[in-house]
């Protein structure tokens, strides 16, 4: 049994055709097929049901699969530890964010990285929060920032700090009369939210139903930067992250944010995430520090 026996067969996994798994892998559809069928016969099981349209794996292959993309994982890790230890705070780090923190955080903090690691090379991507799990749990990521809390014993969670939700109402509405709202101001409202799949989403569903507010029917946003423009033109008012609400992209005449009364405030947790077996835990947890840092730097200015 070799590695690459194992990382035809998590390719083919995730594929579920001979064909495009072999793209993946950069071989040719017998070679790796071949391997499949040497591997099947070394363990004495079938792995894969061979359809004409798909590949399914087994019982057996789906247990062995997870196995064996956490030995990849492992693998992969001793490949960095190795690096790490040639050259110290160099090589390459992807780091994942999700989409309605992403554009606040990053441009204040990646010079800060820049600066602090000349020699790392930053990938940055951005997903949605289930997604960048999956891409961690497959090590296609090294660490993502998150919106708390996560449950996964696999990965180590620091949390970074608590962002503030405001009020985004555009002129003229009846809320605008207040220097800030509260509980009994949100009863009955209509919040415009994003689409499915945004942890923001789930976040504003649950603040509605403890306030008694609503969702906007027949709209759903994509983006935050949409809901935004939403707001200023008049359609609607929504909740918007503190981050968010502050420097040259939340600049609208048209737009007003509200504080909430309470103390404390409605908001969201984030935190930095990773593998507990990541090699880079000395700069992971570094880039944790200058991210909390960030958050707060630009919370008062």
């Amino acid at each position: 049994m070799t590695l690459r026996e194992l990382q035809y067969l998590v390719a083919l996994a995730r594929q579920k055709n001979f064909r495009r798994a072999a793209e993946v892998c950069n071989v040719s559809q017998p070679t790796l097929s071949t391997q499949i069928r040497k591997l099947e016969e070394e363990l004495g099981l079938v792995l894969v049901e061979r359809g004409t349209r798909e590949a399914l794996l087994t019982a057996a292959g789906e247990e062995i699969v997870a196995r064996a993309q956490r030995i990849l994982n492992e693998a992969q890790d001793i490949h960095a530890i190795a690096e790490r230890h040639r050259s110290p705070e160099a090589g390459r780090l992807r780091l994942g964010v999700f989409p309605t923190l992403g554009p606040y955080l990053l441009p204040s903090l990646v010079p800060k990285i820049a600066a602090r690691f000349p020699k790392l090379e930053l990938q940055l991507i951005e997903e949605k929060s289930d997604q960048l799990l999956q891409k961690l749990a497959v090590g296609q990521l090294d660490a993502a920032l998150l919106a708390l809390p996560v449950g996964d014993d696999t990965l180590e969670v620091t949390p970074l700090f608590d962002e503030p939700f405001l009020l985004a109402v555009p002129p003229g509405h009846p809320l605008t009369l207040r220097p800030n709202v509260c509980l009994e101001d949100m009863n009955g409202q209509k919040l415009m939210l994003l689409e499915d799949g945004h942890c923001l989403r789930d976040q504003a569903i649950s603040l509605c139903r403890r306030w008694g507010a609503g969702e906007t029917s027949g709209f759903r946003a994509t983006s935050l930067e949409t809901l935004r423009q939403m707001v200023a033109a008049g359609m609607g008012i929504t909740l918007m992250p503190m981050l968010a609400a502050r420097g040259p992209l939340a600049t609208n005449g048209n737009l007003r944010f509200l504080p909430f009364r309470e103390d404390p405030p409605p908001s969201r947790s984030v935190g930095m995430v990773w593998r507990r077996s990541s090699a880079l835990l000395p700069v992971l947890r570094q880039i944790a520090r200058m991210a909390r840092d960030t958050e707060r730097d630009l919370i008062a200015a």
